[in-house]
């Protein structure tokens, strides 16, 4: 069986998932966000799922909206089979869901019903998870409600960061999707999983001021946001009177009686911060306008910190 695929998808990390709807059937068209400025300059620049639909000659389509009828209509104009999504950017309504013949699936990088919404991959590290994975999912009206075709599970790794998790369940997502259109192709419809009502939780979208690290917070808890915020948007804090940007860090369970946001140790193995309970160990850190390094060398250009450790 053949079949025709509209793909509507946006970042970098749809991208394997357009390669794989690509070896499955015929990708007819892709939907992606319109091209935003980005880079010093501000240039207007195609989305990565744009820039590898070019490199396969698939049509491109980049409505602000799908709510309009003249966005539909051109939808219906492609006789799509099936609609696949991942990290598209826009709502799909009910009028868009009932347009292909299989409906529209998605992929999300989560086990649903954890973590619907925006951010699932760095809330589930910022929570603490130890394991999380990708769902095909049937997609309906409500936020990442429908019932689940497919899903596999993967650990987080104990010091893996956002951007690591990220590039793992991408891939991870390419693959559910096309044991999905395979079964598709054979003629097979996978069985849809209504998703249980509990343990429902919301990936709310990143905000750049969470990225601001509360010294009195649990040094669990500060360790689990810088790896969760790396790339973007970054762990910050105030260490010593400066403002330094956090990339790598662990928590240590350390008793102290110092005062949260004091430097208890400093040395080559890192710079030991007091937190409301423990201490987080700084291991790789950035100064306003440089570059990211590790905090020795960050202590040779500190050496009061040496000085002045607990």
């Amino acid at each position: 069986m053949t079949f025709r695929i509209v793909f509507a998808g946006t970042p970098e990390f749809a991208v394997p998932c357009l390669r794989a709807a690509a070896k499955f059937g015929e990708v007819v068209a892709v939907y992606t966000q319109p091209d935003r400025p980005a880079g010093r300059g501000r240039a207007l620049t195609p989305s990565p799922v744009k820039r590898e639909a070019l490199q396969r000659g698939i049509e491109v389509f980049q409505p602000e909206t799908l709510r309009e009828k003249v966005s539909r209509d051109a939808l219906r104009a492609l006789k799509p089979d099936l609609m696949v999504v991942v990290a598209y950017g826009l709502i799909l309504p009910q009028k868009v869901l009932d347009i292909p013949t299989h409906g529209c699936w998605n992929v999300h990088a989560s086990l649903l019903p954890r973590w619907r919404g925006a951010a699932p991959i760095q809330r589930a590290i910022e929570a603490g998870d130890t394991e999380t994975g990708v769902c095909l999912m049937r997609m309906e009206k409500g936020l990442d409600t429908g019932p689940v075709l497919l899903s596999q599970r993967i650990d987080i790794g104990a010091q893996e960061t956002g951007g690591q998790l990220h590039d793992r369940l991408s891939d991870l997502g390419a693959q559910v999707l096309a044991d999905g259109l395979g079964l598709l192709r054979a003629d097979i419809v996978p069985v849809a999983v209504p998703q249980p009502a509990e343990g429902v939780t919301y990936a709310h979208k990143l905000d750049k001021h969470e990225a601001k690290l509360d010294w009195t917070q649990p040094a669990v808890v500060l360790a689990n946001k810088v790896r969760a915020f790396n790339p973007w948007p970054v762990a910050e804090a105030e260490l010593a009177g400066e403002r330094v940007r956090i990339h790598g860090a662990v928590a240590l369970d350390l008793a102290h009686d110092q005062s949260p946001g004091r430097v208890i140790a400093a040395g080559r193995d890192g710079i030991d911060i007091a937190c409301g309970d423990g201490a987080l160990r700084i291991r790789s850190l950035q100064r306003e306008g440089g570059k990211a390094i590790t905090a020795a060398d960050y202590l040779n250009a500190r050496r009061d910190l040496l000085a002045t450790a607990g």
